[in-house]
């Protein structure tokens, strides 16, 4: 049987440990577990000292990212388990989600439904993010910010560059994995409410997740997010040029930076597609 890994990032998250690191090892008595103390001002160390478990402390907060990279690298099992320090992820699922590994994925994630969602606003972006990630890659996408799922720690190894040291990493990592044709599947699971608070910053987190829904274009086909915005440059052109012939009978010179616009981001879009290429082109 592969060996197992179960990662988890923390930052104060120790009352929530308390109880979720002697469920998990009730859980999953054979498996590797580490987590990896982001920064934590609270007893995290103490807490998985006196569990029995492996910490890896970080003199400060590096990120959510962060964590899970430095997670992922010391993991010394073929499969990898990432789950939330925060006690919202049930140990039990963890059989179900290496179940459907084992039917020929490579990544399986754990989908929340509505009611397990952060709050209505949470739940509303994630939809969106979920259509949208879907339309993209052609695949169904139930949860893709879910930071619960097990991987081959092989595949997911390759793409750690790539990751960002926030919130992120569940976005890019699954589309990371659609990009180089490494099935991924979904697992529809139930997550409790958080135990302590959150580290989510409204306005500040709003404004990344807005970014994500353009990371998720650029992270699977570049062409997808402008060649859609050079027509819209183009179509402008167009229109400003047809009311500005009928009501002077001369092309002005907003036509032309539209059009002129059209043709940049297109071929900003072409530069990225190659980017993109190049980026998750493995090494040997």
């Amino acid at each position: 049987m592969n060996r197992l890994s179960i990662v988890l990032p923390a930052k104060n998250e120790g009352q929530a440990l308390k109880d979720l690191l002697p469920r998990l090892r009730a859980a999953q008595s054979d498996a590797e577990i580490i987590v990896v103390d982001d920064g934590s001002t609270d007893d995290t160390t103490a807490i998985c000292a006196d569990a029995g478990i492996r910490c890896l402390s970080s003199p400060y907060s590096m990120g959510n990212g962060a964590a899970i990279k430095r997670g992922a690298r010391v993991a010394t099992g073929e499969t990898i388990i990432f789950m939330d320090g925060d006690g919202q992820h049930d140990p039990a699922d963890i059989e179900r989600l290496l179940d459907r590994l084992e039917q020929g994925y490579d990544m399986v994630v754990g989908a929340r439904d509505w009611e397990s969602q952060a709050g209505v606003g949470r739940g509303v972006a994630n939809t969106i993010y979920n259509w949208l990630a879907s339309r993209i890659t052609g695949h169904r996408v139930a949860d893709l910010t879910s930071g619960f799922r097990a991987v081959k720690a092989d595949k997911f190894r390759e793409f750690l560059h790539l990751l960002p040291n926030g919130f992120s990493y569940p976005t890019t990592s699954t589309m990371a994995f659609f990009r180089s044709a490494y099935p991924v599947a979904y697992v529809p699971i139930k997550a409790a409410q958080r135990i302590g608070k959150s580290h989510i910053k409204p306005i500040r987190d709003g404004i990344r997740f807005l970014l994500i829904i353009f990371k998720i274009a650029t992270l699977y086909s570049p062409l997808k997010l402008f060649v859609p915005a050079s027509v819209v440059f183009f179509l402008l052109g167009c229109i400003n040029y047809g009311i500005t012939f009928l009501r002077e009978g001369r092309l002005t010179n907003m036509s032309t930076l539209m059009w002129s616009a059209a043709v940049i981001v297109f071929l900003i879009g072409l530069v990225s597609e190659q980017i993109t290429a190049l980026t998750y082109r493995k090494s040997d």
